[in-house]
């Protein structure tokens, strides 16, 4: 692998922020193998023919190298010399070489009518890795598909590689828009190391032995500064810098048995056994400790999926059938049925919008002749302080609006009180009172119950 004693990184049309990587375009001067570990985002690289070219009839992008003033052969004759250097990379330096994993995107064809094309895309400068054993072959990116596919449903696997601790560290940020499969089915776990996968087991992250050098497929992230990123990838790199070249084990390899190997071989399988189990046991009780803090989200979060949720959930939690309606939300019990409008800022207190929402959806009610209900209004103003510290939460014309309609107005910290009250005594005369004083309340509930 590459040298751990002065390192040159270079980053083509990808955005890291560090003193000792350089940062080039694709077309840009610099040799891949000059360096010890090059990181390439190709997102944009068709741009470059998809700008200057317009598709057919067939939808394909095409270019005759005769007529295009040299477009054609100078955009193949990067491809290849970007090949060769990255080739030169893996091989004969022993580097590394990260790249973003995408879609192949927009192809281009190059050639002359009656004369077979050349075909580039997003990938076609990857070089050519050929691996063989007795049943399987693998053929990179010959047989590669990058098939598009999106989500944030990331599984990082148990691999050891170094690029493991850069997909945990940014595991949430993830946000993968291709996954990598073999046209072949070819089990990639003989020839690679899976890094990462989603949940129906498609490849997110790969890291492909090639000789001495190594070829790594890493998602894209979201919300991650260059710097935060640049440092946690070069910390990735010059950990597999002193790490040794993978190299699949052969079938009959465990006939040639050491004194002693067999004995260590069943302690870690025993011990692994033990991990597994403990995960299980870790995951289950995580699981337990999320269902259980859902309600906090409320005093912290924005937005539907944060504080509508959290909020509606300890709506259910007080004995309200709970079930969105729109931009609100409606609840019902044996006491009665509630609109209820809620709405989380950092602004110190909270507008006229949530309140309009909450009138419109009341009178429309009246107007198509539902059963009266009342109207609950949740605000969390100045939502990251401390909601003991928190200013008065809304503004006077929001509790002159809630007052004038009788509509009962509560921030987040009021409802959470409520909830605690719920979980503490769970009785049914404790419920019954905390439902009936949100349905009889007028303008603002001061009073929740003791925290």
């Amino acid at each position: 692998m590459i040298s751990t004693m002065n390192e040159r990184y270079l980053a083509v049309d990808w955005l890291l922020d560090h003193a000792t990587i350089d940062r080039e375009g694709f077309f840009d001067r610099s040799s891949f193998s000059a360096f010890d570990a090059v990181f390439v985002d190709p997102t944009a690289l068709p741009r470059h023919w998809t700008d200057g070219t317009a598709p057919g009839s067939d939808g394909t992008r095409r270019t005759d190298p005769e007529r295009d003033r040299g477009f054609g052969r100078t955009m193949a004759g990067w491809m290849s010399k970007r090949r060769e250097e990255a080739d030169d990379l893996l091989r004969r330096r022993g580097g590394l070489l990260i790249c973003r994993l995408y879609p192949r995107g927009e192809a281009l064809e190059i050639g002359t009518p009656g004369v077979p094309a050349e075909r580039v895309d997003r990938y076609t400068w990857l070089p050519h890795v050929a691996l063989v054993d007795r049943q399987h072959q693998f053929a990179f990116p010959a047989n590669g598909r990058f098939v598009a596919r999106r989500g944030q449903d990331v599984i990082v696997e148990r691999s050891g590689s170094p690029f493991e601790e850069y997909l945990r560290t940014f595991e949430e940020r993830i946000s993968y828009s291709a996954v990598y499969q073999d046209l072949l089915s070819t089990p990639l776990e003989r020839f690679a190391t899976v890094l990462a996968r989603n949940r129906v087991g498609d490849a997110i992250a790969l890291e492909i032995p090639v000789d001495e050098g190594c070829l790594v497929l890493l998602p894209p992230l979201e919300g991650v500064s260059p710097s935060r990123e640049a440092d946690v990838l070069l910390e990735s790199v010059r950990s597999a810098a002193a790490r040794s070249a993978f190299v699949a084990e052969p079938d009959w390899l465990p006939a040639y048995a050491l004194p002693g190997e067999e004995a260590l071989a069943d302690e870690l399988a025993g011990l692994v056994e033990r991990r597994d189990t403990l995960q299980a046991k870790v995951e289950e009780i995580q699981g337990k400790l999320e269902e259980k803090t859902r309600f906090k989200r409320m005093l912290y979060g924005k937005g539907r999926v944060l504080f509508d949720r959290a909020a509606a959930d300890a709506f259910q939690e007080l004995g309200f059938e709970v079930e969105p309606r729109g931009e609100i939300w409606r609840v019902a019990c044996e006491e009665g049925n509630a609109l209820v409008a809620m709405e989380a800022s950092e602004d110190a207190r909270i507008g006229l919008s949530a309140y309009r929402r909450l009138h419109r959806e009341m009178d429309r009610a009246i107007t198509e002749g539902e059963d009266p209900m009342k109207g609950i209004l949740i605000v969390s103003g100045s939502r990251e302080l401390d909601p003991r510290r928190r200013p008065t939460q809304f503004s006077a014309e929001v509790l002159r609006g809630c007052e004038a309609h009788g509509y009962c107005l509560l921030s987040s910290y009021q409802l959470h009180k409520m909830l605690l009250r719920a979980l503490a005594e769970k009785s049914k005369k404790t419920l019954g009172g905390l439902r009936r004083l949100l349905l009889e309340t007028d303008g603002e509930l001061r009073e929740a119950g003791e925290a």
